[in-house]
C-alpha cells in the first residue's frame, strides 16, 4: 500500500481524514511499539518463528491452574481470527494476526482473555485496540512451547465434520502451505521447500548487533554455509531478533541439515563469546550482510 498522509482521505472509505480515522490506531501502535514483545520467555525464538515464518503449527498453552480450559496456540485461524472457541469449549488463539496496540504480546493476551468469556462456537475477530491489561508473560506458564508443525490446517476442524463450504475453504487454505519441518538439534530453525528450492530459516536468540558482528567474521573465514551446496542469502529482522536464511542443496532434507546446523551454532557461539573490533574486511562483510537484511513488521 502506498504511504497515506495524515490529511489524506482514509483508505477505508469513511470519508474522514486518515488521521481522524484508522490513522489513530496506527499512531497509537507506533507510540506504544514493543520491539521484543516475547522477551522474557525462554522460548522467545519459537514465538517469533511461529508468528513470522511457519505456515501451519500449533502448541498447547498452559494457563493458571485455576483456568480449567484447553487452550492451543495456532499460527493461523480461519478468517484471520485472533481466537475462536470451538464447540467443545476448547480455545484456539491465533498468532499471525495484525498488531493493534504496538505490543503483539498484549494483543494476543487480550484475544485469549476475550475467548475465555465467550460461549462455544464463538470467533474473536482481529478488530479494535485492547487497551491496558496483562501480557502473555503474565498469563502463561513459563515452560517452553511444545511445537507441532502441520502439513495443513486440518487442526481447525479436528473432531468435527465441516460442511461443503468449510471444506472448500480448508482445501484452499491448505493449498497455500509451504512444506516446513522443524529441526531437532537446534532451537527455532525450520527447513522449508518453496517451489523447487529448499531453505533454512532460523531465529537466533542472541543480540542483533553481536550476531551481525559474528556473521561478518564467519563470512570472511568462509564459514557461513550449512554444508555442501548451501549458501547464506540474507536475513530478516523480526521482533528484535535476527532470522538468517540459507539456500540449501536441491536434494537437502531436514535430517541432512541437523549436523551442519549444530556445527554452525558452535562456530557462531565461539565468535559471540569473544567479542572484538572488526577488521576492515570484516566491516565490509558486515555492511554486505546488513544490505541483505529485511525488517518484518
Amino acid at each position: 500500500m502506498a504511504e497515506v498522509s495524515s490529511r489524506d482521505p482514509c483508505p477505508c472509505g469513511s470519508g474522514r481524514r486518515y488521521k481522524a480515522c484508522h490513522g489513530r490506531a496506527a499512531a497509537r501502535a507506533r507510540e506504544h511499539h514493543v520491539a521484543r514483545p516475547f522477551a522474557g520467555r525462554v522460548d522467545e525464538c519459537e514465538w517469533i518463528a511461529l508468528r513470522e515464518i511457519v505456515p501451519a503449527a500449533t502448541a498447547p498453552l498452559r494457563l493458571s491452574p485455576a483456568v480449567d480450559r484447553v487452550v492451543t496456540l495456532a499460527t493461523v485461524l480461519p478468517m484471520a481470527w485472533s481466537a475462536m472457541v470451538r464447540a467443545d469449549g476448547s480455545i484456539f488463539v491465533g498468532l499471525q494476526v495484525p498488531t493493534r496496540s504496538g505490543d503483539v504480546s498484549r494483543d494476543i493476551a487480550a484475544a485469549l482473555l476475550t475467548a475465555l468469556e465467550l460461549p462455544p462456537g464463538s470467533p474473536v475477530p482481529a478488530v479494535g485496540l485492547p487497551g491496558p491489561g496483562p501480557r502473555l508473560q503474565e498469563l502463561l506458564d513459563p515452560a517452553p512451547l511444545e511445537v507441532t508443525v502441520h502439513d495443513g490446517f486440518g487442526f481447525w476442524v479436528e473432531g468435527a465434520t465441516p460442511d461443503a463450504e468449510a471444506a472448500a475453504g480448508l482445501e484452499k487454505a491448505n493449498a497455500t502451505v509451504v512444506p516446513t519441518r522443524r529441526l531437532n538439534s537446534v532451537r527455532a530453525a525450520y527447513w522449508c521447500r518453496i517451489r523447487e528450492r529448499k531453505h533454512l530459516r532460523w531465529v537466533l536468540p542472541d543480540e542483533e548487533e553481536a550476531v551481525l558482528d559474528g556473521l561478518a567474521r564467519l563470512a570472511v573465514r568462509g564459514d557461513l554455509g550449512l554444508g555442501a551446496g548451501s549458501r547464506y542469502i540474507g536475513s530478516f529482522r523480526a521482533h528484535g531478533l535476527v532470522v538468517p536464511v540459507w539456500d540449501l542443496a536441491p536434494d537437502s532434507e531436514p535430517e541432512d541439515v541437523e549436523e551442519p546446523a549444530t556445527a554452525f551454532r558452535s562456530r557462531l557461539s565461539e565468535e559471540l563469546a569473544e567479542p572484538r573490533l572488526l577488521t576492515g574486511e570484516e566491516r565490509r562483510a558486515r555492511a554486505g550482510l546488513v544490505s541483505r537484511q529485511l525488517t518484518l513488521r
